[in-house]
């Protein structure tokens, strides 16, 4: 990853950043939650949700959460409940668009996974939405189709999984 861009913990200052990225990639396929439901996510395990600045700017972001492995959050209502878990459930990771394929998210998700691991975590899941499921299984997720993932992730979402270590 280039040594211009920073990861670090996601802080309230950041949320009106977070939520245009998560509108600009979202909002097209109707799958953008809004404001309320994204800090809902974050509330759960603020030491798990972080962004990706750049010069002072945020430029992508990860939000995820304590979550029964097998299970992931509706999108079309806010988190109501903290869980105790060992799997960490990666519930959106947005990077600016003119960041995407210069592996800028595959060394924030390394990050990540150190980060899981150091917290303790046994396992990661995310539901992959919009195809995304082909780079996970690249990088060692595995697919879980069997899980009915909610409606609101669109028709091609897969729940996907891996160990931490």
């Amino acid at each position: 990853m280039s040594e211009d861009l920073l990861i670090r913990q996601l802080t309230d200052e950041d949320w009106d950043a977070v939520v245009a990225l998560e509108y600009d990639a979202y909002a097209a396929d109707g799958l953008s939650e809004g404001r309320e439901a994204l800090q809902s996510r974050a509330v759960a395990s603020p030491e798990t949700c972080f962004v990706l600045e750049q010069r002072g700017t945020v430029r992508g972001y990860l939000l995820s959460l304590p979550y029964p492995p097998l299970r992931c959050p509706d999108l079309a209502r806010a988190e109501d409940t903290a869980f105790e878990s060992d799997n960490l459930h990666v519930h959106d990771l947005v990077i600016a668009e003119d960041l995407r394929g210069r592996e800028v998210a595959l060394g924030f998700m390394r990050h990540f996974r150190t980060r899981a691991e150091e917290l303790g975590f046994q396992q990661i899941s995310m539901v992959a939405v919009r195809g995304a499921d082909i780079l996970l299984r690249i990088i060692g997720y595995r697919s879980h189709r069997e899980v009915a993932v909610p409606a609101s992730y669109g028709r091609r979402a897969v729940y996907m999984s891996m160990p931490v270590r």
